[in-house]
């Protein structure tokens, strides 16, 4: 009988991860809207328990078939580079429809809010104190993960666990900042159309910051397991794209929203 592996691609095995990946996050929108209308968390906790849980087996079946059971062959690996452009440019049109909703109501305030921008009665934050800090955070992450993948490439694996571990702490300290600017804010998402679309890019710029984080995480770990090689690393240098990918995001978040908005 001929082996079923002995051609480059990969067939994808039955998982039932999808399918819980997707109860979760059902469960934890749903859980969100219980949240926020009957003041109970009940059903939140439960969605974000079952999410953590899929992602950790998920994570842990695509690390076996990659590390231990050579099923990313170049040609599969070159399949999940081409995934992994076709996901960031579908993040980067996410993201692109909060500036469009930005700059609509910018460039033309309407009469509601007082014909000017930010609108009358919102006081915006100042530029140079949280957001300029953050902003030279993220810069300077994104320079550590370039070292890192540099390093690895160079299998400099002491350089490598240094560099990646800068790049989760300065991560980490991104989004203690960013939930402190949240807690001080003298604004909410319900004051007008300035305090909409703020936290809906900036909410979601910081979870995508979260999950950026983890990313590194679920690498740094897997580096330490001897997971990667200097050839043989697609799963750190996804990471590193997103992660460059979200700096990017943020430099036109607090060029266009913190700073000329304001």
């Amino acid at each position: 009988m001929k082996n079923l592996y002995s051609h480059p691609y990969h067939l994808v095995d039955y998982s039932p991860w999808p399918l819980t990946g997707a109860i979760g996050v059902m469960t934890l929108v749903t859980g969100l809207v219980k949240w926020f209308h009957n003041f109970s968390i009940n059903l939140l906790i439960i969605g974000y328990i079952i999410t953590i849980l899929t992602m950790y087996q998920w994570w842990r079946d695509i690390s076996r078939e990659g590390t231990y059971q050579g099923k990313h062959t170049i040609l599969v690996t070159k399949g999940l580079r081409w995934g992994m452009i076709l996901f960031i440019v579908s993040e980067i049109f996410f993201f692109l429809s909060f500036f469009w909703a930005f700059f609509h109501s910018s460039l033309s305030p309407n009469i509601d809010i007082g014909a000017m921008w930010p609108p009358l009665s919102i006081t915006p934050f100042n530029p140079f104190h949280i957001p300029l800090l953050n902003t030279i955070i993220l810069i300077s992450s994104g320079v550590t993960v370039t070292w890192a993948h540099h390093a690895l490439m160079e299998n400099n694996l002491t350089q490598t666990n240094q560099s990646l571990f800068i790049t989760i702490i300065l991560g980490i300290y991104f989004t203690i900042l960013q939930a402190y600017e949240y807690l001080e804010a003298p604004f909410s998402i319900a004051d007008s159309i300035y305090g909409a679309t703020f936290f809906m890019a900036t909410g979601f710029h910081g979870l995508h910051v979260i999950i950026g984080t983890l990313f590194l995480i679920v690498c740094f770990i897997r580096h330490l397991s001897n997971h990667f090689s200097s050839t043989h690393h697609f799963g750190f240098e996804a990471a590193a794209w997103y992660w460059h990918f979200v700096d990017v995001v943020w430099l036109f978040l607090y060029i266009s929203i913190y700073w000329w908005g304001n």
